[in-house]
């Protein structure tokens, strides 16, 4: 693979050289997507969304992090020390709505407030604040906690969304350059029968077997053959620079397709394995596992935890803490229940019509969520099963259009040998040579039809290239 990848970007980039040689080189569509899927700028920017929700999930996890507060304040006055207060603190909180303290306090001054008096040597205290209703079960940093996981989950699975869109978009583009590559070699191949049925039709002319007539004809008919030769080359031209769209190399350089790189003609018999969907059935196809329901699960999973968050805002606020205090550090591991500070803060809005507006609108969100979920999921199966309906018609349409191609083909021959031998007329055999052609270029398209599909159905089914 990275021999052919060193081959590949050779031939891209040294078109002048092989523009003496026409060494051509076929890029396999697994090549070319490969390519697309490494290189291209979008794809790289999808990878962004997940960097940035791991960014977000390290930012909420940040709001557990240990703390260590220092608060030191002095005033000095005409050789007077009004206050020198120091105190140091540090805090643990929990997954819960528990905080542990562990706390150093010494203060001295003339003007000190006097509950702030502390031993000499200063005093310490350790202990625990708790939110016993609100906030206790579930609170703004356990909710961001949480729905940042769940935001992670949901980026991954809309990044495979996001790729596989451009995996689509590029593949439409290489049928497309098939698809025109294909027609340049139909009208390059009829353009050298027209050569050889001229020069053959002015020959019997001057031996006098043609009547001038006949040249006109011929003429004409290889004339036409250029023109539409050149105007597919012109379309294969344009399909290559759109396919140069989707090429890049790793330093964000784009690659511009050289005339000497050549499609996979044989890319129908690969298509299924290229796109993981060799094996797939509707009997078996689990919607549950599609990235887009399961990035709507996840969505689903966060407005649930933001709805119990607006739930629990409805409980009363009762916050309190305790703290046992002792001048010796070495008694912190021992607890006195004689010395300590206590409090109680409680608090109830009246009316809770702020809370309850808010839970409302967290229970909206969440329904319209879950309408989504189930819209989609019928949206998705009868998209995946209209496909196969139509994969199956391609089938039974290309087993006719082959027999039509053959026994067109089978009439021309026909009429040609007749023609040589004098038993026919050269209108004759253009006519029957037309309706070749038609057939021929009508058997490419309908095989291009059949390739996007096979890439409607990846892009349906979101599949992993």
């Amino acid at each position: 693979m990275m021999k052919k990848y060193i081959l590949i970007s050779f031939l891209l980039f040294t078109g002048g050289y092989y523009a003496q040689d026409k060494v051509s080189s076929i890029m396999s569509l697994s090549e070319y997507l490969g390519y697309v899927k490494s290189y291209h700028p979008i794809v790289k920017q999808a990878n962004l969304v997940i960097n940035e929700s791991e960014a977000k999930l390290l930012k909420a996890r940040g709001a557990f992090d240990p703390k260590i507060e220092v608060d030191f304040d002095k005033k000095q006055f005409k050789d007077k020390e009004y206050f020198n207060k120091l105190n140091a603190a540090f805090k643990i909180p929990t997954y819960y709505g528990l905080e542990f303290k562990a706390n150093f306090e010494n203060n001295s001054g003339v003007f000190l407030n006097p509950e702030a008096n502390v031993p000499t040597d200063g005093l310490y205290s350790a202990g625990i604040s708790a939110s016993l209703l609100k906030g206790l079960l579930i609170n703004k940093r356990m909710a961001s906690l949480k729905q940042a996981k769940f935001f992670l989950n949901q980026a991954k699975e809309d990044q495979q969304i996001v790729v596989n869109e451009i995996l689509y978009n590029a593949s439409l583009s290489y049928f497309n350059w098939l698809k025109m590559y294909n027609e340049k070699r139909v009208y390059a191949e009829f353009l050298n029968n027209a050569e050889i049925r001229f020069k053959a039709t002015k020959r019997a002319f001057y031996e006098g077997d043609k009547p001038a007539i006949d040249t006109t004809e011929a003429l004409i008919t290889l004339n036409n053959r250029k023109l539409n030769l050149e105007k597919a080359r012109i379309k294969l031209i344009k399909s290559s620079l759109e396919l140069s769209n989707f090429l890049w190399l790793n330093n964000n350089t784009p690659v511009e397709l050289q005339e000497n790189i050549i499609p996979d003609i044989n890319a129908f018999t690969t298509i299924d394995a290229t796109f993981n969907i060799a094996l797939f059935n509707n009997e078996n196809f689990d919607i549950e596992n599609h990235p887009k329901i399961k990035s709507l699960n996840f969505k689903i999973e966060s407005l649930n935890i933001e709805r119990k968050l607006k739930m629990n805002n409805l409980l009363p606020k009762l916050d309190v803490q305790y703290n046992f205090l002792t001048q010796n550090r070495n008694q912190i591991n021992s607890l006195n229940t004689q010395d300590y500070k206590a409090g109680i803060n409680f608090k109830l809005p009246l009316f809770l019509r702020k809370e309850r507006g808010d839970l409302k609108l967290a229970k909206i969100k969440l329904q319209d969520k879950k309408f989504e979920n189930e819209v989609t999921k019928v949206t998705i199966k009868n998209k995946v099963d209209a496909i196969q309906q139509e994969l199956s018609s391609f089938t039974l349409q290309s087993d006719y259009l082959t027999n039509i191609v053959k026994d067109y083909g089978t009439l021309l021959k026909a009429e040609d040998r007749k023609f040589f031998l004098g038993e026919s007329s050269l209108f004759l055999v253009n006519y029957r040579e037309v309706k070749l052609i038609d057939s021929k270029l009508k058997a490419i398209e309908l095989e291009n039809s059949f390739l996007k599909t096979k890439a409607k159905l990846f892009k349906a089914l979101v599949n992993n290239f």
